[in-house]
């Protein structure tokens, strides 16, 4: 039989996943949902979304008014966001990281006026959103072939400033060839490595598992760019490499003569259709056992009469009596003339149970017939397989009225875990173990978790889900939350997921949203800056919508409002010391105490006329002012530097007044002291 290799990181990255768990997230909550181009470059996963609602829209301007537009993990250019912002769309950014700090890079590099070049594919939706972060000039190339007719067009200086970045799918033997000739032809640059770190493995994983195997199987969406890459990586080392996108287009002459045969994944390739593939090549591998058929005319009378009781008894339930209880076996009475046993290996699926402990004499046990020995006179049976056949036939059951059922965990295997119930396998795939995806399975392990059966499959082999029960108890606890809350109750919940727009709290069976402008009095840009997923805060019911099932939660407390703290502790003429945090056209702001900024207007900066505040003042320079006027309702605070400086002169005047009426009297009875 052939030996299938899969390759390590095979399957969903880390962006990807991230994206389509934010889709899921969001479905999940009972938003309507809409992507902005397909989520990943995987027809399957896209069909699947679309039939539980979510819609592909090529631009903003088809965002229906209750929907959620989803950026995915390409990115898009900033213009996108521009637009959807100011048509009041509500975004939910997917952005792979990775792509994001290339877009931070490129807007960095404009604005500096360095020249950009991207390595990667100028049609490639991830590229065309990087050019558009870009804001000078901005080139693409292909290979280094393309680098170098830069210069030699006269596109561009061999000594220009330049920052270069690839796309995170560009193809890394290729990318350090690129270095090369980067160094080589141009004087002034800055190179960054953008190759995502994910891809850069699979790459070198398909490499060598090319290297090494007969046949490669690549599988992904023909449309993924990652996956396209790999297979180009293969093909250089083995010709007899093929892409698919399911299990359907497999052909057995592919692998059929191969003695090894590797497989390799796109980042965008669900972890069910790679399982889907490894079983089918498995199946195809696997050589059919022949049914085994007794030939009763070749055998004497002896050997036919004995083939035909065994033939009768094996797998035959019977009742055994037990007769004695020894540490390794069972002697039992099962009724015929025969002596019954059971070793302590088919008496239970736990090694560790004791028989002595487990049973004793006068016992009835169910009991299946594994071997009979008519010459000893001996039947071996199992009661182990007897309650696996039970349980499969509860499993059967379960499977068709929907019912629960309670098992162990036993291990943690690639692509999910195994329950064992009542002696039974089940296989639960990583996707249906958790309440979310990115919960942590391996915490699982030895557990006793509830489950339902999902399919049943030829060969007994059954599918659970864990995830089907957690749904179901989270709408039960959701209908009676919905029973009781109200606008005003307080709850301590547990933050689930961060958005640009919110943080959402789960608040034990339901979703609330903590809008970004109630976290923090202060103005924040990200969620991120005050809470964490998993951190356990206070929050209190906003707002509700039945209706749609929406609650809007407030995290900002009354007693932490900094409009409070300053009404209680400053007045009108205080001097106080602060910080300049911004400049415009007509003054400073600067900071009193965090939440509270007073403009300081640029007649009262100086004691005489300037042309713009940056001639006496700076971004983070500390200075005392005088506030001289509060309007709370508006909360505005206005401040002033000269009502300093005139105080100061004022009472510098009055001290040279004082000082030179000292000097008359002096000088007078001086004179009155000489005319004496």
């Amino acid at each position: 039989m052939s030996n299938i290799i899969l390759a390590e990181t095979a399957g969903f990255c880390f962006g990807v996943n991230r994206a389509v768990e934010m889709v899921y997230d969001l479905l999940n909550k009972g938003e309507k949902v809409c992507t902005l181009g397909p989520i990943i470059h995987n027809p399957q996963l896209v069909e699947e979304l679309n039939s539980k609602g979510v819609r592909i829209v090529e631009s903003p301007e088809e965002v229906l008014q209750d929907e959620v537009l989803v950026i995915r993990s390409h990115g898009v250019p900033r213009a996108v966001f521009d637009q959807a912002e100011t048509l009041g769309a509500k975004i939910a950014d997917a952005t792979c990281p990775f792509v994001s700090k290339i877009h931070k890079i490129v807007a960095e590099a404009g604005e500096n006026g360095r020249t950009v070049l991207i390595a990667g594919d100028r049609d490639h939706k991830e590229v065309v959103g990087i050019i558009g972060h870009s804001k000078g000039k901005c080139f693409v190339f292909a290979d280094e072939t393309e680098l170098e007719s830069f210069v030699i067009n006269g596109e561009i200086e061999s000594n220009e400033p330049i920052s270069v970045v690839s796309q995170t799918t560009f193809n890394n033997d290729m990318w350090n060839n690129c270095q090369k000739t980067l160094k080589k032809v141009y004087t002034n640059t800055k190179i960054f490595d953008t190759i995502c770190n994910a891809t850069a493995k699979r790459q070198q994983e398909s490499k060598l598992l090319s290297q090494q195997c007969d046949a490669m199987i690549v599988i992904g969406g023909r449309h993924s760019s990652n996956t396209k890459k790999l297979s180009e990586v293969c093909s250089v080392n083995c010709l007899n490499t093929h892409l698919i996108e399911t299990a359907d287009e497999l052909k057995c002459e592919w692998f059929s003569d191969a003695s090894s045969i590797g497989v390799v994944a796109g980042a965008s390739t669900p972890a069910g259709i790679i399982k889907e593939v490894l079983k089918t090549m498995s199946d195809a591998l696997t050589p059919e056992k022949e049914e085994q058929k007794v030939n009763y005319d070749e055998m004497t009378f002896e050997e036919a009469l004995e083939a035909s009781l065994s033939s009768l008894n094996t797998d035959q339930k019977v009742k055994g009596y037990v007769l004695a209880v020894g540490p390794t076996e069972l002697q039992v009475d099962i009724g015929r003339k025969q002596a019954g046993f059971v070793a302590q290996s088919e008496f239970s699926s736990d090694p560790n149970v004791k028989l002595t402990d487990a049973v004793k004499v006068g016992d009835i046990l169910d009991l299946v017939i594994m071997k009979t020995n008519d010459q000893e006179g001996t039947v071996m049976l199992s009661k182990r397989r007897f309650d696996a056949i039970a349980g499969w036939d509860k499993v059967v059951a379960a499977s068709e009225s929907g019912e629960a059922l309670e098992g162990t965990v036993s291990e943690i295997i690639k692509g999910g875990l195994t329950v064992y119930y009542t002696g039974v396998r089940i296989f639960i795939p990583a996707s249906q173990a958790t309440a979310s995806r990115s919960d942590n399975i391996e915490d699982l392990k030895g557990k006793t978790v509830n489950f339902k059966v999902i399919k049943i499959e030829r060969g007994r082999r059954a599918i659970g889900s864990i995830r089907a029960v957690l749904s179901q108890l989270r709408k039960e606890s959701e209908n009676k939350l919905w029973e009781t809350i109200a606008v005003g109750d307080k709850f301590n919940g547990t933050v689930k997921s961060l958005t640009g727009y919110g943080a959402f709290v789960d608040l034990g069976g339901v979703d609330g949203m903590v809008h970004i402008s109630e976290l923090s009095w202060q103005r924040i840009k990200n969620p991120s800056e005050i809470v964490s997923v998993g951190d356990k805060i206070e929050v209190y019911v906003k707002s509700l919508d039945a209706e749609k099932r929406k609650i809007s939660l407030g995290y900002k407390k009354a007693d932490e409002n900094p409009w409070e703290v300053f009404k209680n502790t400053y007045s009108a003429g205080s001097v106080v010391n602060v910080k300049v945090v911004s400049m415009t056209a007509y003054g400073a702001f600067a900071r009193i105490i965090p939440g509270v900024d007073g403009l300081i207007h640029i007649s009262q900066i100086a004691d005489r006329r300037i042309d713009k505040p940056q001639d006496e003042l700076s971004i983070g320079q500390e200075v005392n002012v005088q506030i001289t006027e509060i309007d709370l309702d508006k909360k505005r605070v206005s401040l002033s530097i000269r009502a300093l400086l005139d105080t100061q002169t004022s009472e510098e005047t009055a001290e040279e007044t004082k000082e030179e009426t000292a000097e008359v009297k002096a000088e007078a009875t001086t004179e009155e002291n000489s005319a004496e």
